[in-house]
């Protein structure tokens, strides 16, 4: 019998016993798991594009038809290179893959479980309004994770509130590498990227060209949902006319105007009108701060 639900609580993988799923996009599920060998948590990433495959009652996947045995392969693939370079990756501010490994016909990557609150919930609790030093804590030491993620050929693609962590410790931490692809590719995933309105510039809907430029858009937009309490309005309807909150106007008082009119112009539509590299974001946004967050990696 197949089925094209989530493997169940208690299901075991390589040492790991999964629990509930905590989410998924096009072309993932993640799981909470813990370990055989160790006390902690784990969250655990499958490559399983819904939309084209179904399960096998062990668990394995399958492509649901001939026409999707293409596009399966091609994004396992994909998925496997991302795998490969994130594993690379150590940076106290990134969540890290600790490993990856084949089973059930599809790949899985394993990262750490961290706890904390993510800026969601300080967005809600103070109505935006985030203060300077906080964002100082925050951003600085997020973009130079990802500029590093950037020197290895990989970008994020969904820089947003809910995947910016604030552990229990007080450090941020940049989760949820599903939409992650390598910028040697055009479209690694084909249909199965995903993004959020608001966060998401207009290369991501409209098929164009992905990169660097792509991460500071989604910054300068979480920096812009930490400031006024709302995310800026989606790339497609300002394209068509909607205007976005002038905040070197509204919010001047409240926030040095170098902030201000970096985040503007890093939300620019023309991609060509950002920032050029993160690097040249965080310095211009964050002055001495920013340019000496420096190499967190551990």
């Amino acid at each position: 019998m197949a089925s094209r639900l989530p493997l169940q609580p208690g299901f075991i993988l390589k040492g790991y016993t999964l629990g509930e799923v905590l989410g998924g996009g096009g072309f993932s599920l993640v799981y909470l798991a813990s370990s055989e060998l160790s006390r902690g948590k784990f969250v655990i990433k499958e490559f399983c594009p819904q939309d084209i495959v179904y399960r096998h009652s062990d668990g394995s996947l399958s492509p649901n038809t001939a026409l999707a045995e293409s596009s399966f392969r091609h994004g396992l693939e994909r998925f496997k290179s991302e795998a490969e370079r994130m594993s690379k990756i150590r940076h106290s501010n990134l969540i890290g893959v600790n490993e990856y490994f084949e089973a059930n016909n599809t790949l899985y990557m394993v990262m750490n479980h961290e706890e904390g609150r993510d800026l969601r919930w300080f967005i809600s609790k103070m109505g935006g309004n985030l203060d300077w030093d906080l964002l100082q804590r925050v951003f600085p030491p997020i973009g130079n994770g990802l500029q590093q993620m950037h020197q290895l050929g990989i970008v994020h693609l969904d820089v947003k509130p809910a995947n910016v962590l604030l552990r229990t410790s007080g450090q941020p931490l940049l989760l949820d590498f599903g939409a992650a692809q390598t910028l040697d590719s055009d479209k690694p995933f084909g249909d199965f990227q995903t993004l959020t309105h608001g966060f998401a510039p207009p290369e991501q809907y409209l098929d164009g060209q992905l990169g660097v430029w792509t991460d500071i858009y989604g910054l300068s937009a979480t920096i812009y949902n930490c400031i006024t309490g709302t995310p800026p309005t989606p790339a497609l309807k300002r394209k068509k006319g909607e205007s976005l909150e002038k905040i070197t106007v509204t919010r001047a008082k409240e926030y040095p105007y170098t902030l201000l009119k970096t985040v503007e112009s890093a939300l620019s539509i023309n991609e060509s009108e950002r920032p050029e590299d993160m690097q040249s974001f965080l310095s211009m946004a964050f002055g001495a701060s920013g340019a000496s967050s420096g190499d967190r990696s551990t």
